[in-house]
């Protein structure tokens, strides 16, 4: 048999590699398992030595020599060593046991913005076995009355700030609770406490499934439920998350986002403890601060969430008042890492910005299961996750993404079989994450005190006869790239013209319009008229706007050319059935927003476009192919029946 060259069989053999790399995307399914592995084998070694609870990975950074005197934590103009934190931990917790009565088991409220305190906290509370109640600091009245209610904590901790949230009808409606404001005194009361190490007892024996802590949900449709967050998913999510991301000891990870939330707590906080790294934060965020902060503290990786990159690129450009230098790329950053990234602001945040890696998830909060992107180019730019042949095998066994039944809000089951069906590649679905059917608690432990929301989330009797899934409630969509797509959340995507609508993939549309700094779509109802009909609210930018002033500037009033070529826009972009019919132009930051920077819909929703319930903003809607205005007497016509969308 003759022999081929080497100069032949090398360069072929290596062009066999690269293509078979890029169609399989091995590399990233190299990554993917080069994270798992150690993860689970790391979880696994702390079951062993009774060492679940994550105040011993502070323990073991804070006593080696190594890492002792290395910066754990950076808040405004304070550092604290890995050893620091670790002495302040301990008199935090022997002053909750031996002061307040604190016992291993017990919930503990922390009502708190960012701080220091506030992380020395959640670390005593994990020192002495007990756990944290994480409490949105926005919340007042009932809603706050209620998250502390399910939470059953007997002791709240009040941050001075968010004080006057706890009114006295807070206080009364919960009177066996204490409230207890952390001033400048008690901390000192604190900080004079013994810096003893609380006993292993308090901490031994924990299992996986325990709780570690209580994270609500956001409570955009009703009131938040406090969902468990168990050793095993604080601690794999930390430790696979750090390895994938590629942090490492020198590191700053820097954060605006609230800590009361997981994306900050557990992807953020937990996810720098885990990788012996620093973690800096800001109270809150401030679009004006965000960069100052950055370059501050000398971040390498920075977090966002929901419509965060769109507030930053939306901000002027950075001066230097000195020398005038355009600040935007002076920066150490070579990640930002979060969820909710939009495809219209991805590359345009990544260049004006010089940001090298989006790192992207989708996950939820009471979650089983994550999808992840790391993206350095186009392929995969707007995903949420990705993957490749090799871990495809594991991705569809725990991974399904079902057709849905848009009138029920449920996964469509075939009328013969009784079972869901699988939406074909490319195709929207409700995504469902895999429970084990006979002990669905060992992973989801669901929402402390609720057996009813619990129950809600998991469905029996999927694919076979017995079978368990956690619902997601979310429409994603994977395509024959294995690339995976947010497409909406049920409930969000409307039926109009016998057609789904994703109100995601109609906002990105819109979204890419030059004038356009903020977008939110939603369908509504409108009369004589099956289904609800698409509505997109905008902030537009000033130069779009006509000027105005006094009254008249707080209703902005869009330019003819600017609605005009909104119109021509969005007949390019989209399907007719899918098209915004009408447009309401809102001020800035008049969208409104969770504490994550997510858009909400549901007050949005029910105003619809009555011009009784819009309010002073001005509402356009599509006739003869660009955006009129649409008033009292155009509601009336409606109403009559007399005019058809």
């Amino acid at each position: 048999m003759a022999s081929i060259p080497l100069q032949v069989t090398i360069p072929a053999v290596a062009a066999a590699a690269a293509y078979a790399n890029a169609r399989f995307l091995a590399y990233y399914d190299l990554e993917l398992l080069r994270a798992i592995v150690p993860t689970v084998l790391g979880g696994a070694w702390k079951r062993y030595r009774d060492r679940v609870n994550l105040f011993y990975q502070l323990e073991n950074l804070a006593t080696t020599k190594s890492s002792e005197n290395r910066v754990f934590l950076r808040f405004e103009d304070r550092a604290y060593t890995y050893a620091q934190a670790y002495d302040t931990v301990l008199r935090y917790a022997n002053w909750l046991k031996d002061r307040r009565g604190v016992k291993r088991g017990d919930l503990v409220g922390l009502d708190f913005q960012n701080t220091d305190t506030f992380i020395f906290l959640v670390l005593a509370t994990w020192a002495i076995g007990a756990s944290p109640a994480l409490l949105n600091y926005n919340l007042t009245g009932n809603p706050l009355i209620h998250c502390v209610n399910k939470s059953t904590a007997r002791l709240v901790l009040v941050d001075p700030v968010v004080a006057g949230n706890v009114s006295e009808d807070v206080r009364s409606a919960l009177g066996g609770v204490i409230f207890e404001v952390v001033t400048p005194e008690l901390e000192q009361e604190m900080l004079a406490m013994d810096s003893v190490r609380p006993a292993d007892e308090l901490r031994s024996g924990f299992e996986d499934k325990d709780m570690a802590m209580l994270i609500y949900t956001s409570g955009t449709t009703g009131l938040p439920k406090a969902a468990i967050i168990s050793w095993a998913k604080a601690a794999t999510v930390a430790n696979f998350t750090f390895r994938w991301l590629g942090t490492n000891v020198n590191d700053v990870y820097y954060t605006a986002m609230p800590l009361y939330h997981s994306t900050a707590m557990l992807l953020g906080f937990a996810h720098t403890l885990a990788a012996g790294a620093t973690f800096a934060m800001s109270r809150k965020f401030s679009t004006s601060g965000f960069w100052n902060d950055v370059r501050k503290h000398n971040a390498t990786i920075i977090q966002y969430v929901g419509e965060t990159c769109r507030y930053l690129l939306s901000a002027p450009p950075i001066v230097d008042p000195v020398t005038g230098e355009d600040l935007d790329r002076k920066h150490r950053v070579r990640a930002a890492f979060g969820n909710g990234l939009r495809p219209d602001v991805w590359n345009r945040f990544k260049e004006r910005f010089g940001i090298e890696t989006i790192a992207e998830f989708y996950g939820a909060t009471e979650g089983t299961f994550a999808t992840w992107n790391k993206s350095r180019n186009d392929f995969s730019m707007g995903a949420v996750g990705r993957s490749g042949s090799l871990y495809n095998v594991i991705f569809t066994r725990e991974v399904a993404i079902v057709e849905v039944d848009h009138e029920t809000e449920l996964p469509r089951r075939d009328p013969k079989t009784g079972f869901c069906t699988r939406a074909p590649r490319g195709e929207p679905g409700e995504l469902l994450f895999r429970l084990p059917p006979g002990d669905i608690n060992s992973r989801f432990q669901g929402y402390y005190g609720d057996e009813e929301s619990t129950s809600k989330k998991v469905m029996r009797d999927v694919f076979s006869k017995g079978d368990a899934w956690f619902r997601t409630g979310d429409v994603l969509r994977w395509d024959n790239e294995n690339r995976v797509y947010f497409s909406d959340r049920i409930g969000d995507t409307f039926r109009w013209k016998s057609e789904n609508v994703s109100t995601a993939e109609v906002a990105q549309v819109v979204g890419l319009h030059p004038a356009v700094l903020e977008c939110n779509v939603y369908g509504v109802q409108v009369p004589s008229h099956e289904g609800r009909a698409g509505c997109a609210a905008v902030v537009l930018k000033p130069s779009c706007l006509v000027q105005t002033s006094g009254e008249a500037a707080r209703a902005p009033r869009p330019t003819d050319d600017t609605v005009k070529s909104l119109a021509e826009h969005v007949k390019r972009g989209l399907p007719k059935y899918a098209l915004p019919l009408f447009l309401r132009v809102v001020p800035e930051g008049g969208l409104q927003a969770t504490g994550t920077n997510k858009q909400q819909k549901h007050n949005l929703r029910s105003e619809g476009v009555d011009p009784a319930r819009t309010g002073e903003d001005e509402v356009f809607w599509l006739r003869n192919g660009t955006y009129v205005k649409f008033g009292v007497a155009d509601w009336k016509e409606l109403n009559g029946g007399n005019v058809k969308l």
